[in-house]
């Protein structure tokens, strides 16, 4: 079987999108490894068709847990065997260069984002030179790769000249018997994924202060306590609950009985602008309308399916305006609930992992004829 082990820093247990990707080529006869970081409250992992590893690290931040992380992570692909390496976005690029260059093996760059175009990278000079220097150095020897939009795609293409192919992260189809939006008692709001920098949360929560409902947030991130904060600086405590990280099944649960899901990102670099990220399709798969803004990938796909709220700025008062409108006005909510029960359709994992597939049965076909070659030279001497 063929052998692909891929590499991330996130917690395994919360990576929905990695656990889409390694479950859907287990399924196609590839052996897959998945690795990533441990932390003190990890949860244990649940059993999957693919292999799972977790790394120990003393720092758990900053450069510290990046330098520490990297080198445990090349010393335990040089001692493995695999016919390909997969580096999940720029903070693993370098172990899986080094290791696939010594080794012979082939590699292959997963550009879940656009990474040296996050505020948080962006605004610390420093942070941003040295990442830019890593993208620079690592991104053109990875000659196969894909990304999750045609914005990243073509960008990486104009920096550094490679084809790169689109698989956009999309959720599994699951069925559900959820009561009718306007039917539910509890009408709260949902926000989830990483609590980080560029996520609007110094305009979202105040924000709250006059909108008629509650704000529920699931996950974390290095902006968590700065949220925290907020919500004591405003005095919506009772209205912001921050509800920490929750197994992607539950979490399924949750945001199919939600009522409103919230799509916020601030202008701040190219990588929040033309971002497309993983719950803006969850939203739709739960078949919950959204408040999203208008940027150009997001704005794409509501031309299509016409799924979401699109505000044209995040600013408090735009996004107090616009979730009223979304709780008040039960004409507009119904339509985009019945939209998003037409988009899920299409906008689902099932079809979109043949791309994934096809793109790995390529790689794996190339790797046997140049054996083939090999083996037919070497003969033939």
């Amino acid at each position: 079987m063929r052998h692909i082990i891929f590499t991330v820093t996130n917690e395994l247990a919360y990576d929905q999108r990695m656990q889409r990707i390694c479950t859907s080529l287990s399924a196609q006869q590839f052996r897959v490894t998945l690795i990533g970081r441990a932390l003190k409250n990890s949860p244990a992992l649940l059993t999957e068709n693919f292999k799972q590893k977790r790394v120990y690290c003393i720092f758990n931040k900053g450069f510290f847990f990046y330098g520490e992380y990297n080198f445990r992570l090349f010393f335990w692909l040089l001692f493995k065997k695999a016919d390909i390496f997969c580096a999940i976005d720029l903070d693993t690029i370098l172990p899986v260069y080094l290791a696939s260059a010594i080794k012979r093996k082939k590699r292959v760059y997963d550009a879940h984002e656009l990474f040296t175009e996050q505020k948080e990278i962006l605004t610390r000079s420093l942070i941003h030179k040295i990442w830019l220097l890593i993208e620079k150095f690592a991104v053109p020897k990875f000659k196969d790769g894909y990304t999750v939009s045609h914005f990243i795609a073509n960008e990486l293409k104009r920096r550094y000249k490679v084809n790169y192919e689109v698989i956009r992260n999309l959720p599994h189809y699951y069925s559900f018997s959820a009561s009718a939006p306007e039917e539910r008692m509890d009408k709260f709001l949902i926000y989830q994924g990483a609590v980080n920098e560029g996520r609007s949360f110094e305009t979202l929560i105040p924000a709250m202060q006059n909108v008629n409902s509650k704000l529920r947030i699931y996950g974390s991130g290095n902006f968590i306590e700065q949220t925290k904060n907020l919500i004591i600086a405003n005095n919506v405590q009772n209205k912001v609950e921050l509800m920490g990280y929750v197994l992607p099944e539950k979490l399924k649960e949750i945001t199919t009985d939600s009522y409103i899901g919230l799509m916020l990102f601030e202008k701040t670099g190219l990588n929040q602008y033309y971002s497309l990220s993983n719950r803006f399709f969850d939203y739709i798969m739960a078949a919950i309308p959204q408040l999203c803004v208008n940027y150009p990938e997001y704005k794409t796909v509501n031309d299509k399916f016409n799924i979401a709220y699109m505000i044209e700025d995040t600013n408090a008062e735009t996004i107090t305006q616009a979730l009223n409108k979304l709780l008040n006005n039960a004409k507009l909510y119904q339509q985009l609930h019945q939209n998003c029960l037409k988009a899920r359709e299409e906008l689902n994992w099932e079809k979109e992992q043949n791309k994934l597939i096809k793109f790995y049965e390529e790689i794996a076909t190339s790797i046997i004829h140049y054996r083939v070659i090999k083996i037919r030279k070497k003969n033939f001497k």
